[in-house]
């Protein structure tokens, strides 16, 4: 299996596209760390993981919080070894008014979005340089390419995020560790459903005429996991449809 011997941490992975990614790499071999804020919902996707053969653990966790990362990453090394492969999944995605977004929401969302990230990266980058291989995979968004009504915080953030992928990118280059993005596009998600988007409506107006999944945001993520793609960093896969096709 491709990443038989690696273990894995994806963060936000008790639901969505975190937990398709989760199950995708226990499908491939890896251990996997399921990190949440919602320990329950963590646990559901280990069960789901372990139900088919794999081996995961539930690890609750705010993943914008340093000692509970260090925590986590702590646990998850206990139980599996050192870490190899780092998807900074977890994020919120507000819709508000420009007008509207006072500085508390601002700082959450550059909090959780970017910092949570930031965070991540370099407690689990000293081990992955010591090994010579690495994988760090950030789930940015397409609204860095075309923007979002309403969204000015969360495009900031995720901007953010697209920048720090291609600087580290560029600064790690020659170590044997590599960082991408995969920015999803309009992906079904109890996030999505939540949110004030009518799915089936929006749906309509996308080139394939429907929404992407979980598992095909986890398929991109699972290629840039696996030493194929050895030779790709500072690069964007996006799963996105048709609905952008510029360059990131």
């Amino acid at each position: 299996m491709p990443l038989s011997g690696k273990t894995a941490v994806v963060t936000g992975a008790g639901s969505g596209i975190g937990r398709a990614i989760a199950e995708r790499f226990a499908k491939e071999g890896a251990a996997v760390g399921v990190w949440d804020l919602n320990g329950d919902a963590a646990e559901e996707t280990v069960k789901l993981i372990t139900d088919a053969g794999g081996k995961a653990l539930a690890v609750t966790a705010d993943c914008s919080v340093e000692a509970e990362i260090k925590a986590a990453a702590d646990k998850t090394r206990a139980a599996f070894g050192p870490i190899s492969i780092l998807v900074n999944n977890a994020g919120i995605a507000p819709f508000t008014p420009y007008l509207d977004i006072d500085e508390e929401l601002w700082d959450r969302v550059i909090r959780i979005n970017l910092k949570g990230p930031h965070l991540c990266t370099r407690e689990v980058l000293p081990e992955m340089l010591e090994a010579g291989w690495g994988r760090v995979i950030n789930i940015t968004s397409s609204s860095t390419q075309s923007g979002s009504f309403a969204q000015g915080h969360y495009v900031s953030s995720k901007g953010g995020l697209l920048g720090m992928t291609k600087a580290l990118a560029l600064e790690f280059a020659a170590s044997g560790v590599t960082f991408n993005m995969v920015p999803p596009g309009f992906i079904d998600t109890p996030m999505l459903r939540a949110s004030p988007v009518d799915v089936e409506a929006y749906s309509q107006t996308l080139p394939m005429k429907r929404p992407g999944t979980g598992q095909e945001m986890a398929a991109a993520c699972a290629y840039l996991a696996s030493d194929d793609a050895g030779y790709v960093t500072g690069q964007t896969i996006s799963v996105n449809g048709g609905r952008y096709m510029g360059s990131a």
